[in-house]
C-alpha cells in the first residue's frame, strides 16, 4: 500500500510538472470582436480612368477563375507564399505601386522579396497589363498622397474606402471586408467577460486618459480612438498613440509602456501569432 501510494504521488507530482511546464507562454491576444464594418479597395489617381477600368476588369476576372481564392489560401490557409520582386526604380513603363510593407498578411517583407495578398496580386496585375512591377515602400500615410499626386500609379496596402480619401483618389471595386479588434497583453483580462463587440466597446468607451492605446498611424484604429466624422466615431477619452506599424505598437504594449492596441483585424492576428511564437 504504501508503494502504490508513494507511486501514486510521484505520477501526480509528474503531471503536475507536465502541467507546468505546458502553461502557455504567450505574450499578447487578440479580442476577437468586430469593432466595425470596411472594405479595402485599391486607388489610382482620379484622371486614370484606363488604369481604374483595367484594375476593375482584372480583379472580376481573377475573382472569376478563381485565381484571387488561390492567393487568399496562401495567406489565411495552407498555401505557400509566392515571392515577389521590385524591378529597379525608373524603369520604363512600369506599373509603380504605393504600399506600406508592414501589414502583414497584405504586404510585408522578407529579405529583398515582398509577400501577401496585395503584393502577388500586383505582380499578376503588371504581368497582364505587360508592365514591369516597381514597388515603392513607404509609410502609410503617404500612400494615397502619393497617388493622389501622380508619383505612384496605383496604391495597393489594405487601404480601407473612406470619403476623405475618396477626396484624393478613385477607388476601384472593394476586394476585401475587415475590420478594427483591440490587442492586449495574455495576462489582460479585461475583456474576458465580453460577449458582443458592443461589451468591447463599452469598456473602451469607459478608459479615461490615463488608459493609453496604440494605432498604425493614419489608419481606421487611430480614427476609432480619436474621433473621425467619416466614420461617424465620436472617439475614445483614452490616448491614442500612433505608431508607424501595427508591429511597432504591439511590441510596446508588451514591453508595458502602453495598455492595448487596436489595429486590423488580419494583421492583428498575424503580428500575434508571431510574436507569441518567439516568447
Amino acid at each position: 500500500m504504501v508503494i502504490v501510494l508513494a507511486l501514486a504521488t510521484l505520477v501526480g507530482a509528474c503531471f503536475a510538472f507536465a502541467a507546468c511546464n505546458n502553461e502557455s507562454n504567450d505574450v499578447a491576444k487578440v479580442i476577437n470582436y468586430k469593432l466595425t464594418d470596411e472594405q479595402y479597395a485599391f486607388c489610382v489617381n482620379k484622371g486614370d480612368t484606363e488604369l481604374l477600368a483595367q484594375v476593375n476588369s482584372f480583379m472580376a476576372e481573377i475573382k472569376e477563375n478563381g485565381t484571387f481564392e488561390e492567393i487568399l489560401n496562401k495567406y489565411f490557409g495552407d498555401g505557400t507564399p509566392t515571392p515577389v520582386t521590385s524591378a529597379a526604380a525608373g524603369t520604363e513603363n512600369a506599373l509603380i505601386v504605393a504600399t506600406n510593407a508592414a501589414f502583414e498578411p497584405f504586404e510585408y517583407t522578407e529579405g529583398a522579396n515582398f509577400l501577401g495578398v496585395d503584393m502577388e496580386i500586383a505582380k499578376l496585375l503588371a504581368d497582364h497589363l505587360g508592365r514591369p512591377l516597381v514597388i515603392n515602400n513607404m509609410d502609410f500615410d503617404s500612400v494615397v498622397t502619393s497617388v493622389e499626386q501622380g508619383t505612384c500609379d496605383i496604391g495597393m496596402a489594405g487601404l480601407t474606402i473612406t470619403p476623405s480619401r475618396q477626396e484624393q483618389v478613385t477607388f476601384a471595386d472593394p476586394y476585401y471586408d475587415a475590420s478594427q479588434v483591440v490587442v492586449a497583453r495574455a495576462d489582460d483580462t479585461t475583456f474576458d467577460g465580453c460577449k458582443s463587440a458592443e461589451d468591447v466597446a463599452a469598456i473602451l468607451e469607459s478608459f479615461g486618459a490615463n488608459i493609453q492605446i496604440g494605432y498604425q498611424n493614419g489608419t481606421t484604429g487611430g480614427f476609432y480612438i480619436n474621433g473621425d466624422a467619416d466614420w461617424g466615431f465620436d472617439g475614445l477619452t483614452a490616448t491614442g498613440k500612433a505608431y508607424r506599424n501595427g508591429s511597432l505598437a504591439i511590441q510596446d504594449m508588451i514591453n508595458g509602456n502602453i495598455d492595448y492596441v487596436i489595429i486590423d483585424e488580419a494583421p492583428a492576428n498575424r503580428i500575434v501569432d508571431s510574436m507569441n511564437a518567439l516568447a
